[in-house]
This record gives structure tokens, sequence and C-alpha cells, in this order.
């Protein structure tokens, strides 16, 4: 971040719009490609505003769709060129165990996607990982490359970089106004900032942005609980345990799924949620009454009783997190229909965060105008009909 007593620069190569984990994988690409490059934050870094806060976030090889299953060797790979340029430890491998009913198509992709042919039963999973109670019929499939990225040290660790190439991170700066042209200008709250390329990566902010440029994106933001629940025996699921993250598909009582992570974040506590929210305006979405109903605790709740009976069925605490959905719940990757230089990327529909090293580079590919490393087909802004607005 500059210094308040440097002088403040105003032109650079790229500008990119929002420090979250995907902004900031994308700067960091930018730098490495030796591009003089701006990251605007809105807050004061570090916040909890968005969707990249938190100490922990799953990370697989396992993906229904082949498009982000062909992409997870390359963020392998990124996530370890990461750790090894900081010294920082950012992945414990844990395994992941994937539930739902036998010949359920998502399960059965996700089983293809790993190469593998071993599917558990419920007696098996029970035998393997005792904290595990499948219902009669249900089958699992187990993703052993999988585990827990440390998100929150992720972030510092890749903006770290990012300044040590040369970027230039400035946080607390409100953007107000977007010009585009053969040179963009950024407004923000504390100044005037041009660049021939721009990248906005805003998270559940992006929708208001492009709206000023005469697009109108199906983005939802959605506030999502984030629910910690107590082991009834403390070191069941915890760092001394082979216990693995877990996520579920085609489960009758919860249609969006339902994921967890062992207990990291807050010792005796796993991490249990619901991979679905209520819709929310980013700007409010601490003002819901604490005596609203929250419909997705309740179906946690129910949940845990049958498949977890070592956690208690009430959560020790609740936090929360922005997604920011797409209709389809694909990421947006794709250049601005009317002006090639603006960039964005968006939607990355609560499963984004173990793809940001490859979207960074991806969104940074587009904004050079270099061949994109994977298909973009299925992020194109194209996809959805009529999203261009009144002319500007």
């Amino acid at each position: 971040m500059a210094a308040p007593s440097q002088p403040q620069k105003s032109t650079y190569d790229v500008i990119v719009i929002g420090a979250g984990i995907q902004g900031s994988f994308t700067a960091y690409h930018l730098a490495q490609r030796h591009k003089d490059t701006l990251l605007l934050e809105q807050f004061l870094l570090p916040h909890s505003r968005g969707s990249s806060h938190g100490q922990s976030r799953i990370i697989r090889s396992a993906y229904p769709q082949e498009y982000y299953s062909r992409m997870m060797p390359d963020c392998f790979r990124l996530w370890q060129q990461l750790e090894a340029e900081t010294g920082t430890t950012l992945y414990r491998q844990t395994g992941l165990v994937i539930l739902g009913p036998p010949g359920e198509p998502e399960l059965e992709a996700c089983r293809r996607s790993l190469g593998v042919d071993e599917v558990l039963d419920a007696a098996a999973l029970a035998q393997r990982f005792p904290g595990f109670r499948l219902q009669a019929g249900q089958v699992a499939v187990l993703d052993s490359t999988a585990g827990v990225l440390f998100a929150d040290r992720a972030l510092r660790a890749v903006q770290e970089v990012f300044r040590r190439h040369g970027g230039t991170l400035r946080d607390g700066e409100k953007v107000l106004r977007i010009e585009p042209g053969a040179t963009v200008t950024v407004t923000t709250t504390a100044g005037v900032y041009k660049a021939p390329r721009l990248i906005i990566t805003a998270g559940a902010w992006t929708g208001a942005f492009v709206e000023q440029l005469g697009l109108r994106l199906p983005l939802q933001p959605l506030r999502i609980d984030v629910c910690y629940w107590r082991e009834k025996q403390p070191g069941s699921a915890g760092l001394g345990s082979v216990s693995p993250c877990f996520l579920t598909l085609g489960l009758s009582q919860a249609p969006h799924g339902i994921y967890g992570l062992p207990s990291i974040e807050y010792p005796g506590l796993m991490k249990v949620c619901h991979h679905h929210g209520s819709p929310t305006d980013p700007e409010k979405r601490d003002q819901v009454p604490s005596s609203a109903p929250r419909p997705d605790i309740a179906l946690l709740s129910s949940f845990i009783s049958s498949y977890l009976p070592g956690l208690e069925t009430q959560p020790a605490v609740k936090e929360t997190c922005l997604y920011t959905n797409t209709p389809d719940e694909d990421f947006i990757l794709d250049r601005h229909p009317k002006f090639s230089n603006i960039v964005i990327g968006a939607g990355f529909s609560g499963h984004g965060f173990k793809l940001a090293p490859m979207v960074g580079k991806l969104l940074c590919e587009l904004s050079l105008g270099e061949e994109p490393s994977h298909n973009m087909a299925h992020f194109a802004i194209t996809r959805f009909p009529g999203v261009l607005g009144a002319a500007l």
C-alpha cells in the first residue's frame, strides 16, 4: 500500500477493482508479467464484508463439471507455487467424502472426474470415518487429494507477492465512477486513476459497477449462514484425527447441498454449512434482525442429527458470508460486450475460492489479449440473454 507521504500516482497499465481472492490473484498474475497494476479495495484490509474472509475453504479435484475438474491440477500447482514464494503453508490435505444416492448424476460425474471405481457403502464409510453415518442405500465417493485451504492466510500471501512484484494495493478507497474509453478513468473517494485496461472483480458489488457500463448481469448476492457445531467428545473431528471434509449431492432434504470441514478454525467445532442462503443487499447484510427465522440452520440441525451424530445439533458459533450467484452457478469471466478493454470476473456462486489462482490467470490473459489457458465458453456473458441495457 502506498505510504501517505508518497505522491499519489494516477496512471497504470491495468486497474483491478476488488481485492478479494479473485482480484488479488488477477493482480498477482499481472504483476508477474511486469504490468504496472493498481489493485483497489473499498474496505480497509483485512475485512469480513465480502466472500474471501474466514480461515478455511475446501479444495478438491472432484467436480461434476468437466471444465472445472480440468482446471484443478493447474490450481493445485499454483497454490503450491504461492506456498513456495511465501514460505507459508496454505493447504492441509484431509480428503473429501462426497455423499449421495447411488447413481446420482453429479456424484457419478465426480467419481469419473477422479478416475476411481470405488464407492463406499454405509458400513465401509463408518469403518473408515466413524463420525459419518450414511442413511440406508446411500453411498460415498472419496477424493483423497482434497483438503482445507487456509483462506485468510492465502489472501495475505497473494497480496504480499503482488506488492513484492511492484504492484500497488490501495485499500479504504471506494470506487465512485468508471468512465470507459480507450483509456478507462476510475474515480474513487481518494483520487482519479487512468489505465488502458480495467478488470472488475468486486464480488457482490459487481452488478452495481457494470450497470454504470450499460450491462445488467443476473448476479444475486446471498447471505450465507456459516455455522460451527460442537463435538460431543472433543477431538473426534479435530486436527489430531483423520476427519475429512465432506459435501452432499442429490439429497432430497438439501437440494443445494451441505458441506463441512474438520475443526481447524475453532478447536472442538466442526464447520457445517448449507450451500445456499437468503437474497441480500451487500450494503445491508448485517441488518437482519436477530429474531428473523433461519431456515438453513433448522435444515442443518436435522442433517447433523442424522449424518453426524457426534456433533451437538445446535450451532455454537454463527457467522455470515456472501455468495454472488449466477442462475447456472457458473462463473462470469469475459470482456464487456461493448468495451473490450474492460474484463469482468463475477458470479463465483460459493465455489470460486479454490479456483482463484486459475481464475486470476484467465482474467489476466483476457485483459492482455492472450489466448486463455482453458476453454472459456461456459463463462461467457452472452449465455445470458438481454444483458446489454440502455446505451451509455
